[in-house]
């Protein structure tokens, strides 16, 4: 997928800022901060911060680089990020080009890194920039999902080896209740004539694999411009020829687009699905599993109208 590209002089300013923060990282007083000997894990998003910490059951400190909310594709890494990465022992990211910015992030963090993604069969991108990049969001698949979670049994395996029975039987569980939540899903929508579902980003190109459903989004990977008259108009057809009685936006994205798609269609718009980020604790979808549960049910729902 195409990186981020900068000019000679922002690197050069981007590096100076990083080193003045690390050179400047003197303990501040006060109060000391309690010590947590646990080996520290980053994930590069919240979706896998929580997909992580349910497979370690609390012998690792499992943290996200990003917070809850932040749009992954485009980040920019901050020099406290940097800081706080000098700290890990071991980076989990999604890989498949989701985090453009990861390259870079990596040149200055002495820590490994393991990409959660390796074996999933990629599904390519049909349209716009990205035509022919594999689709990144992977881990939407209930069985792809499955795969990073053995990805991240061995990764925390490797790193703490005494607790590999716990973290085996933690990832265990975690794939049987994804495998429980995918049959649920084929059951719900096994009674509609000819599935179809659209949505803002093509972000559930894998769950569509394993369900058998027809797919069309506005755009395939969320970007600088999104929701072109040309795509509006090609989702339009679609929605009107399969007749789709719902239509879906991420909670990371601006619905405006799809709005129009619904206004000219007769479409009703559903509930907000959630992709790249977790909810606060308080929210619909406050854990990896939860995410999955909430997509699928609300899918479920508007398809079967």
């Amino acid at each position: 997928m195409p990186q981020l590209r900068r000019s000679p002089s922002a690197r050069l300013a981007w590096w100076v800022v990083l080193l003045a923060v690390l050179s400047g990282c003197a303990a501040s007083p006060g109060r000391p901060e309690p010590v947590d000997d646990r080996p520290l894990v980053l994930t590069t998003f919240s979706v896998l911060a929580d997909l992580a910490g349910t497979v370690a059951g609390g012998h690792v400190r499992v943290e996200s680089i990003t917070k809850v909310g932040a749009e992954i594709h485009g980040y920019e890494p901050t020099p406290s990020d940097l800081v706080r990465a000098q700290d890990a022992d071991l980076i989990l990211d999604n890989g498949l080009g989701l985090e453009r910015w990861f390259e870079r992030f990596l040149t200055a963090v002495d820590a490994p890194h393991v990409v959660l993604s390796d074996g999933v069969e990629p599904v390519d991108i049909r349209s716009g920039d990205y035509s022919g990049h594999a689709n990144p969001h992977a881990w939407m698949s209930p069985l792809a999902a499955q795969i990073y979670v053995d990805n991240t049994v061995e990764a925390l395996s490797g790193l703490v080896p005494d607790q590999a029975a716990d973290f085996e039987a933690n990832g265990q569980a975690l794939k049987e209740d994804l495998a429980d939540l995918l049959e649920a899903f084929r059951a719900d929508v096994a009674g509609v004539g000819a599935p179809a579902l659209v949505t803002c980003e093509g972000a559930f190109s894998y769950l569509a694999r394993d369900a058998g459903l027809a797919e069309a989004f506005i755009w395939p990977v969320n970007a600088d411009s999104e929701g072109t008259p040309r795509q509006i108009r090609d989702v339009i057809g679609f929605v009107e020829e399969h007749r789709v009685p719902t239509l879906f936006c991420e909670s990371t994205v601006n619905a405006s687009a799809q709005q129009q798609v619904a206004l000219a269609t007769g479409a009703d718009l559903g509930g907000t699905l959630y992709v790249d980020s977790l909810s606060e604790a308080d929210g619909p979808v406050p854990t990896f599993l939860d995410l999955i549960r909430y997509d699928l049910e609300t899918i479920a729902e508007g398809i079967a109208r």
